[in-house]
């Protein structure tokens, strides 16, 4: 991607009396760092430069972003085997709705947050958004576990969904420190880690809260959480471009000790951290949003399909003990097939993805396109609809659990192998501004995340799993062929948008 784009129009330098830019070396800063006073990375070598720093460095933040995702994870879905039993202890009595916005409202918080944290990232850097919001996280993680009603309880769940940076800054750090012929891989990496938070988590909290209670759930997760903000502290570097000239202009104007200095990095003059900056940054993502059709239904088709694996969490735990008699313990444990099932999609990625991007790129004379990340979520697409539909006829008819599983490890299989390559086209395609298209994406796909699966159950009370599915299943196949037209037609399209043209 060019990063001449609308919000990163180049700042016309000043001239002296002679006509010609003035050079402005610097004792700490390789000279060719600096070309007409505008900064930018040396392209003969930069330690600064997040694409150039080691890989063993690199790897190391994958890692700790994986952990962050991990965590984040386990605290959302953790209390999914436990919901009916917090919503009981609390109001001394069983409520269905309750136990399931108990799980939802996260996604609510997760579709309000992104609103400030994509774009304050691009005014005052990941590392620091990523601090503030990670504190956050364990402060409300921490009233989660105190609150003596439900209603504390939910509003807990809402601000600590609010509080989560790694959904949209993981795949922007990727953009920052990775080339796109390695991002894909990377964020395979990364989504395996939630699939293991997804999985280990019901496993876990199941007997915990069996043995000495729920609320040491929430106590381990807020434990778990502190760790990886030491971590962040002590070892996470700033990856954001902009962010880290920002600071060398400000250094070498100090060092210069010349204010009238017109040094600038390719970027408009609303990247100062000035209350009008912070209002531009915030309406971004709405801007990104509106202004590229390709995002509107990539954020549309992301949030049907990974609204499945929510209809799966909640719908899972009633499956397996009205209809087969489930001990809580096993239908905590039951949750691993699903991210057996995601944890393949995963590998699968990882060793084709890239791979894909390549082959194709090659085929079309070394000229990259994001659309060359389309052909795993085609077929994801493909395999969807089928298992969602077999999984309500198999609960309906009573069909062997092993069946159910198994189409239930067939789901994680199709949401990831659909998400992974759908992310890495949205960082792929909008450069610099990932973060808030990522925004886009995240919001659509936690507010369906939220409100779908509170219409799943009375669904499938009326007409049972298996045509209630089969409903569920119809609309996953209307927007199946989503990603086969971005495949086709997507670079067209991005050309009608600034924010992805190809210059």
């Amino acid at each position: 991607m060019d990063e001449t784009q609308p919000l990163l129009a180049p700042v016309p330098p000043p001239t002296t009396a002679a006509g010609q830019f003035p050079y402005i070396p610097d004792v700490n800063v390789p000279n060719d760092e600096v070309f007409d006073h505008r900064v930018d990375f040396n392209p003969n070598g930069d330690p600064k430069n997040p694409l150039e720093w080691p890989k063993a460095y690199h790897n190391g933040v994958i890692l700790l972003l994986a952990f962050m995702a991990f965590t984040v994870t386990f605290t959302c879905i953790g209390v999914v085997p436990i919901a009916r039993q917090i919503v009981l202890d609390l109001e001394n009595r069983e409520s269905k709705s309750a136990s399931v916005l108990l799980v939802t409202i996260w996604e609510l918080g997760e579709a309000a947050g992104p609103l400030l944290i994509a774009p304050l990232s691009e005014v005052y850097g990941r590392a620091a958004v990523f601090n503030v919001a990670n504190v956050l996280f364990i402060v409300w993680t921490v009233v989660a576990a105190c609150s003596q009603t439900s209603h504390l309880f939910i509003l807990s769940r809402f601000m600590t969904g609010c509080a989560v940076a790694s959904n949209v800054l993981n795949p922007a750090v990727i953009g920052d420190m990775l080339p796109p012929d390695q991002r894909g891989s990377a964020m395979a990496t990364l989504m395996l880690a939630p699939l293991l938070g997804g999985a280990i988590g019901p496993a876990i909290t199941g007997a915990i809260a069996q043995s000495i209670g729920w609320r040491n759930v929430l106590w381990f997760a807020a434990g778990m959480a502190g760790v990886c903000e030491l971590c962040f502290i002590l070892l996470f570097r700033e990856t954001y471009k902009i962010r880290i000239l920002q600071r060398r202009i400000a250094r070498l104007k100090k060092q210069k000790n010349e204010d009238g200095l017109a040094l600038k990095v390719v970027v408009e003059e609303e990247c100062e951290h000035t209350a009008l900056a912070i209002w531009k940054a915030i309406k971004r993502p709405a801007a990104v949003f509106g202004g590229s059709f390709v995002l509107q239904i990539l954020s549309f088709y992301g949030a049907i399909v990974f609204t499945f694996y929510y209809i799966m969490s909640t719908t899972l735990p009633e499956v397996l003990k009205n209809v087969y008699g489930f001990a809580p313990t096993t239908i905590g444990s039951s949750f691993i097939a699903f991210s057996v099932g995601s944890t393949f999609a995963v590998f699968l990625c990882n060793m084709l993805i890239d791979r894909i991007y390549i082959y194709l790129r090659t085929k079309n004379n070394d000229q990259s396109h994001p659309e060359f990340r389309m052909p795993l979520t085609i077929i994801s697409g493909c395999i969807l609809p089928i298992s969602i539909a077999l999984f309500g006829w198999t609960a309906a008819k009573g069909w062997p659990a092993a069946l159910l599983l198994f189409l239930v490890g067939l789901q994680g299989f199709a949401i990831l192998t659909g998400m992974v390559p759908l992310m890495a086209y949205v960082v792929d395609a909008f450069g610099l501004y990932s973060a808030s298209a990522l925004t886009a994406v995240l919001i659509t796909r936690c507010l369906m995340s939220t409100f779908l699966p509170l219409v799943v159950g009375p669904l499938t009370d009326q007409l049972g799993y298996g045509w209630g599915f089969m409903i569920v299943s119809g609309v996953c196949l209307v927007v199946a062929p989503v990603p086969w037209l971005v495949m086709r037609y997507g670079e067209k399209l991005r050309q009608c948008s600034a924010y992805t043209r190809d210059d």
